[in-house]
């Protein structure tokens, strides 16, 4: 069916509820909005289902959510000995998230597997951790991360509580999209699921037993405890699922001078104070900067929505509050549990971190300092999570740390996704520890500099919305990749890898090799060895993005080059996104 007709189903079919078509009917006049909603079906992709909340197959909505269970329930169906090990449920503060979860829930019903649905919201980790506690052969949760208001979605893993890797998530996206009627999908009554025992809500053994899963990931518990009393931070969680946990195993740990913004602490779908709901976004920690230089606070911890990212502002020796990037947090993160574990005679001959091909080239001198293994892996923290099953759980190596510049963390096995839970107690640790050296993590951030040199990171996104911005990402990205370009302005290009053909191109030779991570739609252009950039389309958004990443001797020569190597490259790139 072509857009129209599609508008015309949604209509006329009874399946679909007076609300929903109230909605179309709003729009009858709006071709172009019509044409939007309708043109395409929102697409499952590799970590799930994200989009404007709305009517229509292009938005998320409660049809396209059952669409999405009904796609996993047809995979776990065809896998011998599944169906009986049940799936879990998540969802976060946003709009209609509950709804979705339920409908989730009741699909899963419909089709024989026991669907387990925590009694309110939960963090998108402890669901991870929630399907290996549970032994499930799946969960879901209901969020939209970072994402404005207007968003909602539906992301799947795997019975090891990772997101699903490609092979898995492709086996999903063809059960997906081999579903062509919406209406024929079924759905069980929620008095019908509970009375059948399909349905069962979870809340405080799981939540419990999170806790202390976090509690066995803590390097230094004795610093927590001696410190932790009167060391005073901030927090806040977003208006999202954060606060519950996060201040719960503060506390447990020992930290006694814990406050939170009041205006943030409560979830709110409408995400009041801020604009974006993103601890990446300085001004998302406005309200917790005025209230830290009231209660003169040296850090403020804040977590995303569905808090599975975390964000940091610290002081820096002017007394001026800053945010710390990802990659700077990551770094501190990476090298405190690395430093801490040979001292204290904790690290294994056989230890590993990972982190991925955008993120700091910091991490592999920290690594290499500590004779650790450095996994790089594609863009997203599922890959992560894989390297964890494919390594550690096999027993070839020790999992230490892994991180991702989108301000992603995970220590421990206990989830197999980055978790701002986990990473909020260690951040505090790590706060407590150069505390009682006299430093602020300010100072150690500069420790680590004049350790292993400046580094600097940044990203330039390039939002299109609609189906014309869709396809002038991809014709840039053709564009790229057809010509090869050898020189971005000044900028002299030594290597060009391509993730989607996978190969590696020396520019100065010409000579290619073989890449062996998995196919990707991302361009990696190296510039000498101390400079690179990487452009590729967001997974999960109508964005381009545009990574970069320099070190040199100085913070002033890294600020200097950095900003030269961004000019040189927009100025071939905006055009063609233009």
């Amino acid at each position: 069916m072509n857009y129209r007709e599609n508008y015309n189903y949604w209509l006329s079919n009874p399946y679909f509820d007076e609300e929903t078509k109230k909605e179309l009917l709003d729009i009858s006049g709006n071709e172009k909005e019509i044409e939007d909603r309708f043109y395409r079906e929102l697409e499952f992709g590799t970590g799930g289902m994200r989009g404007l909340i709305g009517a229509g197959t292009n938005r998320i909505n409660r049809y396209m959510v059952r669409k999405a269970a009904q796609g996993l329930a047809n995979t776990i169906l065809k896998r011998p000995g599944e169906k009986e090990k049940g799936i879990v449920i998540a969802h976060d503060s946003r709009r209609f998230s509950r709804e979705f979860a339920l409908e989730s829930a009741l699909v899963f019903a419909a089709n024989g597997i026991k669907a387990y649905l925590f009694d309110s919201l939960r963090p998108t980790p402890e669901l991870s951790f929630a399907v290996r506690h549970l032994g499930c052969a799946a969960g879901v949760v209901i969020t939209a991360s970072h994402n404005p208001k207007e968003y909602n979605g539906f992301k799947a893993y795997g019975s090891d509580g990772g997101q699903l890797p490609p092979k898995e998530s492709d086996e999903v996206i063809r059960e997906v999209n081999a579903i062509t009627d919406i209406a024929s999908i079924p759905i069980m009554s929620e008095k019908e699921a509970r009375d059948k025992g399909l349905l069962c809500i979870i809340g405080k053994e799981v939540d419990d037993a999170y806790i202390e899963a976090l509690k066995k990931v803590s390097v230094n518990p004795e610093i927590c405890r001696q410190v932790g009393k009167t060391a005073k931070l901030i927090y806040t969680p977003l208006h999202g699922t954060g606060n519950v946990p996060v201040m719960r195993i503060l506390k447990e740990i020992g930290f006694e001078q814990v406050m939170v913004v009041k205006e943030q602490q409560d979830p709110d779908p409408e995400f009041s104070t801020v604009k974006y709901p993103n601890p990446e976004e300085k001004s998302a920690f406005n309200l917790a900067m005025e209230m830290a230089a009231k209660e003169d606070v040296d850090l403020i911890i804040g977590t995303d929505p569905d808090a599975d990212r975390a964000g940091i502002v610290v002081r820096n020796a002017q007394g001026e509050y800053v945010t710390l990037t990802g990659n700077q947090t990551g770094c501190l993160l990476l090298e405190y549990i690395l430093s801490q574990k040979k001292q204290r005679n904790e690290l294994p001959e056989n230890a590993f971190a990972a982190t991925t091909i955008v993120s700091s080239d910091l991490a592999e001198r920290i690594c290499r300092h500590y004779s650790v293994e450095l996994v790089t892996v594609l863009t997203g923290f599922k890959f992560i999570g894989e390297q964890i099953r494919l390594l550690d759980d096999t027993g070839k190596k020790r999992f230490m740390f892994g991180f991702e510049e989108s301000y992603g963390y995970l220590a421990g096995t206990h989830a197999r996704d980055k978790d701002a839970v986990v990473a909020s107690m260690l951040i505090a640790e790590m706060f407590a520890w150069y505390k009682s050296r006299g430093m602020t993590l300010y100072d150690g951030l500069m420790e680590i500099f004049n350790k292993y040199g400046y580094f600097r990171e940044d990203i330039d996104t390039f939002t299109l919305q609609g189906k014309e911005g869709a396809e002038k990402i991809q014709a840039a990205m053709a564009t790229l990749r057809e010509k090869m370009p050898a020189s971005f302005g000044k900028s002299r290009v030594t290597a060009i890898r391509d993730y989607q053909n996978r190969i590696r191109k020396d520019m100065e030779t010409g000579e290619t090799q073989a890449l062996t991570l998995p196919k990707s739609n991302v361009l990696y252009f190296e510039m000498g060895p101390d400079a690179w950039f990487c452009i590729r389309p967001s997974g999960t958004e109508p964005k381009i993005k545009i990574y970069y990443g320099v070190s040199a001797g100085s913070d002033s020569d890294v600020q200097e080059k950095l900003a030269g190597l961004k000019q040189d490259v927009l100025e071939v790139i905006k055009p063609l996104l233009d």
